[in-house]
């Protein structure tokens, strides 16, 4: 469900009320093309910095969509819980599948992470292009869910490396764990890392790595749960626990 009957455009520039602009190209074509909007019809306008901004379109010239920034408002629809994810890298929609849905389920932050049992790599030059299209995602969803926050989206990086995230309490999800979520978090943390596996899952070097970083290892359920199902359900779970569920 969106939070707002307007469609929502993001913007990366500074807005303020009164400063007429155009939209990108392609933020402009779909407001005309795709959604079928006018002159004088409104528009939410919002840059990732937090808060909105009520919209008119003011003009129409064939790819150019002129519009003028109105009322601001401070609203935020940000999750109490910093929570990073270090999901492990997966192959295409599954990677955009985990980044759209996060986002709809308020993280703070993604990680991927690349694992030994991943059977994904990347290189230098692919690794820009995949951020780049992974913001994107992150951006189309914050313009359906309402969030006016853009979340943090990393390029992949070798296990060993995402394990030095900043957090208060840092979990590696294990089917086979033998503490549950919720025994775990005692008084709330507000920052949380969650560390989830590829397919083949960890391979016992990285569980090891993993629990010398101080990651704690817990289980989601009674049953085992595909790469890119974990990190949502955990994210989900935390959120209902003590996030913005309360």
């Amino acid at each position: 469900m969106t939070c707002s009957a307007m469609p929502r455009i993001y913007v990366d520039q500074t807005l303020s009320a009164g400063a007429e602009f155009a939209l990108p190209v392609q933020a402009g074509a779909h407001l005309v093309r795709v959604l079928r909007l006018g002159v004088g019809e409104h528009c939410v306008l919002f840059n990732g910095q937090g808060g909105e901004f009520d919209a008119q379109i003011v003009a129409v010239a064939k790819a150019r969509v002129t519009v003028l920034p109105q009322a601001y408002r401070p609203v935020e629809r940000e999750s109490t819980l910093l929570v990073t994810l270090l999901p492990a890298l997966v192959r295409g929609e599954r990677m955009d599948y985990i980044i759209q849905k996060a986002t709809e389920l308020g993280v703070h932050a993604i990680q991927p992470v690349i694992c030994m049992r991943g059977n994904v790599r990347i290189n230098s030059d692919a690794g820009a292009h995949k951020l780049d299209h992974w913001r994107a995602v992150a951006v189309s969803a914050c313009e359906q869910c309402g969030r006016n926050t853009l979340p943090i989206v990393q390029e992949a990086h070798a296990l060993r490396e995402g394990l030095s995230v900043e957090a208060d309490l840092r979990l590696l999800l294990l089917p086979t764990a033998s503490d549950s979520l919720p025994t775990l978090l005692g008084p709330m943390p507000q920052r949380i890392a969650v560390l989830t596996g590829p397919e083949g899952g960890f391979d016992p070097t990285e569980e090891a790595l993993a629990k010398q970083a101080d990651f704690r290892a817990c289980r989601l359920g009674q049953r085992v749960l595909r790469t890119e199902t974990a990190p949502l359900a955990a994210l989900a779970a935390l959120q209902t626990l003590a996030g913005d569920f309360r």
